[in-house]
C-alpha cells in the first residue's frame, strides 16, 4: 500500500492479526514457490523477505532506484526482478537472499514474464514497442521483437511456445513465437486492452478492456476470437476456480465482482465489494474471495456460492495486492 506495511488478516476471524514493516510504497506480494517465504516489491527498489509464522522480514535486498514485476525460477531457488528506470533484469539467490546478476536492456521496461521451464524471461518496452528476450543460464540478452503499441502485461502459453502481449496503445494483442523471436500473429481487439488472465486449463486468454468495459475470449491455441462479453466499468483483476469453471472479475470504476460461468458464457452473480477494487484472491476451498480496495482501503471478504458479501476490513492506505497461500489457511473457515 502507499506505507510502509503489510497487514495479515485472519480469514476464520477475520481480522487484522498483525502489521508487517517493510520497504517503502510496496505495490507487490508474491509466495515464493516450494518455501514459506513471501517476496514484497516495494516502488523503491527493495524487495522485503517476508517468513512465515513468524512473520517478520528475514531480509532486504536493494536492487537500486526502483522495482517492478517478479518473477520466481519453477522451484523457487531464484528470482528475477525488473529494475524499471535502470532498464535492468535482476538475478536473484532466493536461497542466499542476494543479487547474484544483471542483464541490461532499455529504460522503463515495464512487465517481465517466465516459461514454465524457467529458461526465458520476456520483458515489454512500452516506448519502443517490443519486447526483449532474456536467457537465465547463462544470463544474458537474447533479441528483441517488435510488437504493437505501447506493450503491456504478458502472458506466456501454458506449452511455453508462445507469449501474449497486451498492446495498451492500441486495439489488440500480439503473439510470439519465443524460440524464434517472432510475430506469429497481430489479434485486433474492440478496444484497447490492459490486462491478460489465462485459464487454469491453458486453452483461453481472457482480454480486459478497461476503455470498453468488455471481456475479449480467444481461442489461446489457435489465436481466434471466440466472444466478447459486456462487464462492469474498468474491468481490472480476475482470478478462476481451478476447474476453469467460474471466473472471478473486479471492475475498478464501479465496486463490484462478478461470477461468470465460463463454460455457458452466463453471469452468475454479481456484489458490490467497494469503490475502487483493485486486486482479488482465492481461498484455497474457493469458498471465499479476498478482495483489496485501493480507493478505501478495505478488504472485502466475499462468499462465492451464493456470491455474497461476509465482512469489510479495513488495513491500511491504498492495497494494491492480496495473496493467500495454502500455508496461511486455516480450518475455521468465515
Amino acid at each position: 500500500n502507499q506505507g510502509h506495511s503489510v497487514a495479515v488478516v485472519d480469514l476464520a476471524s477475520p481480522k487484522i492479526i498483525a502489521t508487517v514493516p517493510v520497504a517503502p510504497l510496496p505495490v507487490r506480494a508474491i509466495r515464493r514457490p516450494g518455501h514459506k517465504e513471501i517476496y514484497v516489491v516495494s516502488q523503491t527498489g527493495k524487495i522485503s523477505v517476508v517468513d512465515f509464522p513468524a512473520l517478520r522480514v528475514l531480509n532486504t535486498i536493494d536492487i537500486g532506484q526502483s522495482a517492478g514485476d517478479l518473477v520466481f525460477s519453477p522451484k523457487g531457488n531464484s528470482a528475477y526482478v525488473l529494475n524499471p528506470e535502470a532498464g535492468q533484469v535482476v538475478f536473484l539467490d532466493c536461497n542466499a537472499k542476494k543479487e547474484t546478476d544483471r542483464v541490461s536492456l532499455v529504460p522503463n521496461v515495464a512487465h517481465l514474464a517466465m516459461t514454465p521451464d524457467g529458461k526465458t524471461l520476456i520483458a515489454s518496452d512500452p516506448a519502443g514497442n517490443r519486447l526483449f528476450f532474456v536467457g537465465t543460464s547463462p544470463p544474458k540478452a537474447l533479441g528483441s521483437v517488435k510488437v504493437g503499441k505501447t506493450p503491456g502485461p504478458l502472458l506466456v502459453s501454458s506449452d511455453g511456445s508462445e507469449v501474449f502481449v497486451a498492446d495498451t496503445g492500441e486495439a489488440k494483442i500480439s503473439a510470439v513465437e519465443i524460440a524464434s523471436r517472432t510475430i506469429l500473429a497481430h489479434i485486433e481487439m474492440g478496444s484497447n486492452p490492459n490486462g491478460l488472465v489465462l485459464k487454469p486449463d491453458g486453452g483461453e486468454l481472457f482480454v480486459l478492456s478497461n476503455d470498453g468495459s468488455t471481456m475479449t475470449i480467444v481461442d489461446a491455441s489457435h489465436a481466434n476470437i471466440e466472444q466478447v462479453l459486456p462487464t462492469g466499468r474498468g474491468p481490472v483483476a480476475a482470478a478462476f476456480k481451478r476447474d476453469s469453471s467460474v471466473m472471478y472479475l473486479a471492475t475498478d470504476r464501479d465496486g463490484f465482482v462478478t461470477a461468470f460461468d465460463i463454460p455457458n458464457r452466463a453471469v452468475l452473480g454479481t456484489i458490490h465489494v467497494g469503490v475502487q477494487p483493485e486486486a482479488l484472491a482465492l481461498t484455497p476451498d474457493e469458498r471465499f474471495l479476498a478482495v483489496a480496495d485501493t480507493e478505501s482501503g478495505n478488504l472485502a471478504i466475499v462468499r462465492t456460492a451464493p456470491l455474497s458479501l461476509i465482512t469489510v476490513i479495513p488495513i491500511g492506505a491504498a492495497p494494491t495486492d492480496v495473496i493467500i497461500p495454502g500455508w496461511l489457511w486455516k480450518t475455521s473457515n468465515p
